[in-house]
């Protein structure tokens, strides 16, 4: 089983930027795939970028060119870097880790049909 702790959410101004951060704990935690999700008020989930077990990403068309996700292998921790954000932005922001082929498909798919969620942080753009 692997957990998920994500960190780093707050309040930002539009055009501003956020660093996420997703840390991965557990027996199997590096071979494992990590992808962040988002959830707005009154929404459904839906993905933002999944990282491929190679470190290639899969973004979804609302954050591509703005949002870059990266990976430290030694830490099993994942990373959004969020830039240029707009308040659509604005919501709920999880992690989950999942076998890869699952956790691209949810990018663009499902995300329900994944597991190891975390608790999620909060992403608030507003002027």
């Amino acid at each position: 089983q692997v957990q998920v702790v994500e960190s780093g959410g707050g309040s930002v101004q539009p055009g501003g930027s956020l660093r996420l951060s997703c840390a991965a704990s557990g027996e199997t935690a590096s071979s494992y795939c990590l992808g962040w999700f988002r959830q707005a008020p009154g929404k459904g989930r839906e993905g933002v970028a999944g990282m491929d077990y190679d470190g290639s990403v899969l973004y979804a068309d609302s954050v591509k060119g703005r949002f870059t996700a990266s990976r430290d292998n030694a830490k099993n921790t994942l990373y959004l870097q969020m830039n240029s954000l707009k308040p659509e932005d604005t919501a709920m922001y999880f992690c989950a880790a999942d076998f890869c082929p699952k956790v691209l498909v949810a990018v663009v798919d499902d995300p329900t049909t994944l597991n190891g969620w975390g608790q999620g942080t909060p992403v608030t753009v507003s002027s």
